[in-house]
């Protein structure tokens, strides 16, 4: 092997490596793929640097805006009350509709924000209704996997494949091209949740109570400050509370005054009753050593106490590519930054009482936290933008329906669809153009523009696409292309295809859908012209395997966001999924052909 290939296989093997554990950022490790690439003279720094130029991430980034400001006008929430009813009729006819309808928005939206999105809403209508939100959030997952492959907007995977394609000299995508397999994809994947999938879902129903769930009881009390107590007149911050005990005060009762949250440099005096977050040491150590009153039942986490005062108890799941992963929330001045005291942490599929603010977040850990009520409405309009730290578990909060905004939004995405699928314009200029619409109008601003774009996928396209140019250069592509042809040639090119989608979908459950439609995306290029035959069906195999992640909840992001939202175990992904996989590796075999011929 030439040196251009080492170098270029030891840049494949070290993103796998970072992909798969996560030690780094996805944006992070595409901006050394591109650095490396470019520093070792594999690639120039005018093709490095071309990624961030090419139609592919210009569309995606535009398409983050429009999906921004479709999530803004509040119009998405609007099918939850609908569903409940259905759902409480008729369960199977509640989850065909959900699914069809998630499909068709997640065909011309960004899949994820709608994921995010509709997470509170189905946790609602699963309680409405009397369903377990694990019986409704994989099939919502997997219904905006199943309409993201119908379109080239609908995820930024799609636009990648094509992206690497204008690179090696094929001609960009039309909108439309994967939308008969898509189709085919959608309707199957559906009748199977429908009439298989849902009897594999798991059925952990939370009856609601966040003291049950998260194992409060023990741990929220009240205490009555006596005369002789070591810290009056000491401020909370100065006091055995924080500095030695690490307890959170949640609220003080002063004679008839609630303080709820109060600040660090608030004063103690006799007779405030303190309502604190601890563990059973640490009731015991204030027992032990200062004078005060225990009252252990003053504190009941309920619904109605939940939703009474000026606070709210809430859960909020960490997203992937938060930045809150891989920190602890002292490190994020999580309670200085949210006004917010955690109580407890799901990490692990383990609840967290003691030493909150050392945990080590992962995505899909679940914080729940008593906030200011007044907060609620930034968080759920911070969950809208595509660099939302968590999801907020909450009816309250939520956006109002802009009617008129609603409307404009509608029109751009259709003007851009139909000007794309008629050709009028191309893609990223048709999606730029809804932009300008948008903010002109002032349905935005360029502010939400800029803040609204999830620039991790953009780095991550850009550093994708430089190591498709390098596989290329180098001959690397080529290489494997020839192992893989003479190697399946005997069995003829609907062999070599399904190969293809398998490897791509494997690699797609442990990593990055983009990392793996990146590395075999020119593979599949080289194969086609190794047999001299249409790229076509090779890499739609690729762009559709590439998504078609059912098996792991770390495979696709939709999958990690509802992970922990619906009490889910990492198997249960496995079983549902398995045969899912199985099936649609099956269709993709016997129709990609029929669809898009070889010749």
């Amino acid at each position: 092997m030439s040196f251009d290939q080492i170098v270029v296989l030891l840049v494949i093997v070290g993103a796998l490596v970072l992909f798969a554990t996560e030690w780094l950022s996805i944006d992070l490790v595409g901006i050394l793929i591109l650095v490396s690439l470019t520093a070792t003279g594999v690639i120039s720094a005018e093709e490095g640097l071309s990624g961030f130029s090419n139609p592919a991430a210009i569309t995606v980034a535009f398409m983050f805006v429009l999906s921004y400001s479709l999530l803004k006008t509040g119009s998405l929430q609007r099918i939850g009350p609908y569903l409940g009813p259905i759902f409480k009729k008729n369960f199977n006819l509640g989850i065909l509709i959900m699914m069809v309808f998630i499909g068709l928005v997640s065909a011309f939206i960004n899949n994820t924000p709608i994921v995010a999105m509709f997470i509170p809403v189905m946790v609602s209508v699963g309680n409405l209704s009397g369903y377990s939100p694990s019986k409704l959030l994989i099939p919502l997952s997997y219904a905006s996997i199943f309409g993201g492959m119908c379109t080239m907007i609908g995820t930024s995977t799609n636009m990648l494949v094509s992206g690497i394609a204008v690179e090696n000299g094929i001609e960009a995508f039309p909108l439309f091209l994967s939308a008969p397999i898509g189709l085919v994809f959608v309707v199957v994947g559906a009748v199977y949740i429908f009439l298989f999938g849902k009897k594999l879902l798991p059925d952990r129903f939370s009856t609601g109570d966040l003291s049950q769930k998260f194992g409060m009881r023990d741990y929220i009390t009240e205490i009555e400050v006596m005369d002789e107590s070591e810290f009056v007149g000491q401020r909370i911050m100065d006091s055995i509370l924080a500095t030695e005990l690490n307890i959170d005060v949640i609220e003080i009762k002063r004679n008839s005054t609630n303080f709820t949250l109060p600040a660090g440099d608030f004063v103690i005096y006799p007779g405030d009753k303190l309502k604190i977050r601890c563990d059973v040491e640490k009731i015991k150590a204030l027992r032990d050593r200062l004078k005060v009153n225990f009252n252990t039942d003053a504190v009941r986490l309920n619904e109605n106490e939940i939703q009474s005062g000026d606070t709210s108890i809430l859960e909020l799941i960490i997203t992937s590519g938060s930045e809150f992963e891989g920190k602890s929330l002292r490190e994020m001045d999580f309670r200085r930054r949210y006004r917010a005291v955690p109580l407890a942490i799901l990490h692990h599929e383990k609840v967290v009482h003691e030493d909150l603010h050392d945990v080590e977040l992962n995505a899909g850990d679940v914080i729940l936290t008593e906030i200011k009520t007044h907060r609620l409405i930034n968080l759920k309009r911070q969950e809208m933008g595509q660099r939302s730290p968590f999801i907020v578990l909450s009816e309250q909060g939520i956006i109002d329906f802009n009617r008129k905004k609603f409307l404009t939004v509608l029109g751009v995405i259709v003007g851009v669809v139909m000007i794309s699928a008629f050709n009028i314009l191309s893609i990223p200029i048709a999606t730029l153009i809804g932009t300008v619409v948008l903010v002109l109008s002032k349905t935005i601003t360029m502010n939400e523009v800029h803040e609204s774009i999830e620039w991790k996928i953009i780095f991550l396209l850009a550093g994708a696409l430089s190591l498709g140019i390098a596989m290329s250069n180098s001959g690397l592509a080529d290489i494997i292309a020839n192992g893989l042809t003479g190697y399946l040639n005997d069995y003829g090119p609907v062999v070599i295809l399904s190969g293809l989608y398998l490897i791509t979908s494997l690699m797609t459950e442990v990593m990055s859908n983009n990392a793996a439609a990146a590395l075999l995306a020119p593979i599949a290029i080289t194969t086609a012209d190794k047999l001299e035959l249409s790229p076509y069906p090779f890499l739609i195999a690729v762009m559709v395997a590439a998504s078609a992640s059912f098996m792991t909840p770390i495979g696709y992001q939709t999958n990690t966001m509802v992970y922990s939202a619906g009490q889910y175990k990492f198997g249960d992904f496995f079983r549902v999924g398995v045969w899912l996989n199985l099936l649609f590796w099956i269709l993709a075999t016997l129709l990609i052909p029929v669809f898009y011929p070889f010749n």
